[in-house]
């Protein structure tokens, strides 16, 4: 299952878009600060990444704490959302759209409430029909149709997104040139 996975989150790495991703990059870039939010397991992920970007050194939040502040114009609001059409984080992008803040989207449904409204949109294209990976010796589209319980509730979207967030910290760290020692030091000590 594990390789399944990975020859699946492979061939969706191999479809998002490098202009989507400058794009998207370039707002991160250019925010004063981030807020992020995801349902569910993406919350999970959205969690992840807004911990990621303070270590950056990137004033970062999660919505829905409490110490999350009012959002402002020169801000960006990060949805994690499969469908892009879940209504609690619909409702927070388009109060933040309205505000003035730049929406970010990382979804499966670019086509969604969210993503009519988002600046900065990155396909992860979850929700595809499987594709043949000429270089494996199976078909991911028959082994998907032999195990049943291959990657159930948007795992693929979950996993995919958590994996892409965290490759986009690598590019950040790169075009910033901050070391992975200057993360340390941000990194929490009262644990």
């Amino acid at each position: 299952m594990m390789r399944l996975m990975a020859q699946k989150i492979q061939s969706i790495a191999d479809s998002i878009a490098d202009e989507e991703v400058d794009a998207f990059t370039h707002a991160i870039l250019s925010a004063n600060r981030i807020y992020v939010m995801g349902a569910g397991r993406s919350g999970l992920v959205a969690k992840a990444f807004a911990m990621r970007l303070m270590h950056l050194g990137f004033t970062s939040f999660v919505v829905g704490e409490t110490i999350t502040p009012a959002i402002e114009k020169n801000d960006m609001f990060i949805a994690f959302s499969g469908s892009g059409n879940t209504k609690s984080i619909a409702d927070v992008a388009q109060t933040a759209k309205g505000i003035g803040s730049t929406i970010g989207l990382i979804t499966s449904n670019k086509d969604s409430t969210i993503g009519i409204i988002a600046d900065v949109i990155v396909v992860i294209e979850s929700q595809r029909d499987a594709v043949t990976d000429e270089s494996h010796e199976y078909d991911i589209r028959q082994m998907m149709g032999e195990h049943k319980s291959f990657a159930p509730l948007g795992t693929i979207f979950e996993t995919t997104s958590m994996v892409f967030s965290d490759a986009l910290v690598s590019h950040i760290m790169e075009i910033t040139q901050t070391s992975e020692g200057e993360l340390k030091k941000r990194h929490t000590n009262i644990e």
